[in-house]
């Protein structure tokens, strides 16, 4: 099935992200602890993460040309986390470090057995965006801009630049905002978390929660979500889509940032012109790869190794 809409032609950037980046420690433990004990990690690291910021990386890796605006605590992780990006090549011309503020940071659990994750994180409230604050002129620079709508004011007024400009707006969600509705007609591909319809709607049916989330959006919007081991499900034209998650190479050692990199999988299609259901292969397939190893942005593929990867499991890109 197509898109219901266009993308533009050629631009800066294939795509633009607004939005959060985080520092992660990542925790391996043989098991999750029970309340009132003492375990020994088997693993500790420290890596870069957040949704937006790794999704750009993702895409930056299967070589699209990809920009970030976000904002960086002036701390040791905030200068941690603007090095990797401008490392990976993403260009951050509209990232801002902000004197004084800590980074946003996390601290996540991995249970060595299933490579499953309970996180614990903080964001300084320096680094939110008032809608005043986003960057002008951004959005319009990519044919995609992606957002995680952590401070919806400011994407929304991004989302109408894009819109203006012929734009695609995409946005991967997980929790309720203030400032959200406004956000939300804006979008024309909403791929959430599984538990967000749930949320905004109060409806506990995994569908009928999507499907009414797809009340929310405008009329030529896709929308879906990531069911983790149960792959991905999107909802379009009054049908479900389903596309099943492959299995891990070698284990799944952490799942942190697996819907990121499901969201770069996605839009990559997108941007390579490829169909609903193929964008789903694609980002169940990055996802599946980003999980060999520990942290966000860890294993993430090239675009030869995520041809190999499909090859091997006999799909095509």
């Amino acid at each position: 099935m197509r898109f219901p809409f266009q993308l533009p032609d050629e631009r800066e950037f294939d795509a633009v992200g607004f939005g959060v980046n985080a520092v992660d420690h990542l925790i391996v433990v043989p098991a999750y602890p029970a309340f009132d004990t003492k375990t020994r990690f088997e693993a500790h690291t420290q890596a870069a993460g957040g949704q937006t910021s790794s999704a750009m990386v993702a895409l930056k890796r299967l070589g699209l040309r990809t920009a970030y605006a976000g904002r960086f605590g002036s701390d040791a992780e905030g200068l941690f986390g603007l090095g990797t990006l401008a490392a990976e090549g993403v260009d951050v011309e509209f990232a801002q470090v902000i004197e004084g503020a800590r980074n946003q940071i996390a601290f996540i659990v991995i249970d060595a057995r299933t490579g499953e994750r309970t996180i614990i994180w903080d964001r300084d409230a320096r680094l939110a965006y008032a809608a005043v604050d986003a960057p002008a002129g951004f959005a319009a620079r990519g044919r995609v801009l992606h957002l995680d709508a952590h401070d919806p004011p400011a994407c929304a007024r991004l989302a109408r630049e894009a819109r203006a400009a012929g734009t695609i707006v995409s946005a991967d969600i997980d929790n309720i905002y203030d400032g959200l509705p406004e956000l939300l007609p804006l979008i024309d591909v909403l791929i959430s978390s599984s538990e967000f319809p749930r949320r905004l709607t109060g409806i506990d049916d995994e569908r009928a929660a999507l499907k009414e989330l797809k009340a929310h959006l405008g009329e030529h919007s896709v929308v879906g979500m990531t069911l983790g081991v149960r792959g991905a499900v999107l909802y379009h034209e009054g049908a479900y889509h389903e596309a099943a998650a492959f299995p891990v190479p070698g284990g799944c050692r952490d799942t942190t940032g697996a819907g990121d990199a499901f969201h770069a999988g996605f839009l990559y299609g997108l941007l390579q012109g490829e169909d609903i259901e193929n964008c789903m292969t694609l980002g169940c397939a990055v996802a599946a790869l980003k999980c060999r190893d520990l942290g966000a942005r860890a294993a993430l593929p090239t675009a030869h190794e995520l041809n190999q990867f499909l090859a091997s499991e006999g799909e095509t890109s």
